[in-house]
């Protein structure tokens, strides 16, 4: 379903800056958007056989290669291992995003089993992304004040975008803190409560977003989660004061890392060139990035579908396996002068050095 809710880099962009239009004023094209839907209908179910092998050997390559680097005492074995850790564990991670807009019945078990095996552990329960990403999506909010998921990183300072990506290697001690302090001393102190729920809950970037109380079975999945997160935590800490903290120092480097790329990866989803006006759906896409073949290394930095996140903007209940065939009829219906193939970019350093240029502009 469509969401209602310089360099150049595209061939069919224009030569100037100035000469785009504002994106507010720029209109659906709804060619493009009947295509979205037409040619995709037969693609848009989840299938389990392919959600359950990819993110448990994603899990099991992450968790494992973590051990190996624990367990190794060779500087460069550590290495390896915790780079391969960091990247399965990525992977793994990254399925919270598919969590956010697959149907509850569609694969069912697999919420609760990537709870246990990846969110809980790595305290990044889908309760941070559930009933908040969708948000993005909104078609009045994308890129506003309510947008939790936004800022106009391209309209900001040159030294934001440093700052921006290097404070997500702070996430995992940030993390361990919340789930095994706050939240327990929030059990008996409402305000900070109240206070973690609205400011510490959610995987956003927008730093005046306030989340809004949960409610119903998701008030209930969001207690059983938090309990989860806060006995491991509380566990984590105390096994590591009686046997020893190399292996949590370990675990937290690794995840660091994995924040890193993430981060990474959220600098260029979208070309953050929005000043707060609501968009039409059209310009949402234009707005955001596809890095599609012949990109190398686009699915290690931007894996589980998040290559084609323009797309994604256009489809957001299209699964992740889906997105690559659905951008090959796409690209082909519509052709290299189209609306769509105005958001395909040919990799990661040019889409940062766009935005890092675009910082030093002068307003």
């Amino acid at each position: 379903m469509i969401a209602q809710e310089a360099i150049d880099l595209s061939p069919t962009a224009p030569r100037e800056a100035a000469a785009r239009p504002r994106s507010s004023e720029i209109p659906d094209d709804k060619a493009m958007l009947r295509a979205a839907v037409e040619l995709t209908r037969d693609i848009s179910a989840a299938r389990p056989e392919i959600y359950w092998p990819d993110m448990l050997a994603s899990a099991a390559v992450g968790y494992g290669a973590l051990a190996g680097a624990i367990l190794v005492d060779n500087t460069w074995a550590v290495l390896g291992c915790g780079l391969l850790a960091a990247l399965g564990l990525y992977r793994a991670l990254l399925f919270i995003h598919e969590l956010s807009h697959i149907h509850r019945d569609a694969l069912p078990g697999f919420r609760f089993g990537w709870n246990l095996l990846v969110g809980i552990p790595l305290l990044t329960p889908s309760l941070m992304y559930e009933n908040v990403h969708t948000i993005h999506h909104t078609r009045t909010r994308y890129g506003t004040v309510e947008d939790p998921e936004y800022l106009p990183l391209a309209l900001m300072k040159p030294w934001s975008l440093p700052v921006f990506a290097l404070t997500a290697i702070l996430l995992p001690v940030a993390l361990l803190i919340r789930s095994a302090v706050l939240v327990p001393l929030g059990a008996v102190i409402p305000p900070l409560r109240k206070l973690v729920w609205e400011r510490a809950s959610a995987l956003a970037i927008n730093p005046q977003f306030r989340r809004r109380p949960a409610e119903g079975k998701f008030a209930r999945m969001v207690f059983w989660q938090e309990v989860g997160c806060s006995a491991w935590a509380i566990a984590v800490l105390a096994a590591s004061a009686a046997y020893g903290w190399r292996p949590l120092l370990i675990a937290l480097c690794v995840v660091s890392l994995t924040a890193f790329l993430n981060q990474v990866r959220t600098l260029v989803a979208h070309l953050w060139e929005n000043d707060g006006d609501a968009m039409t759906v059209t310009a949402q896409y234009l707005d955001s990035v596809n890095v599609p073949p012949p990109a190398k290394f686009s699915e290690l930095w931007a894996p589980v579908g998040l290559r084609y996140h323009a797309l994604h903007h256009l489809l957001p209940s299209m699964p992740y396996h889906s997105l690559a065939e659905a951008h090959r009829r796409l690209a082909r219906q519509l052709g290299t002068d189209s609306t769509y193939a105005k958001a395909n970019y040919p990799g990661l350093m040019p889409l940062v050095g766009r935005l890092i240029q675009s910082t030093m502009r002068t307003r």
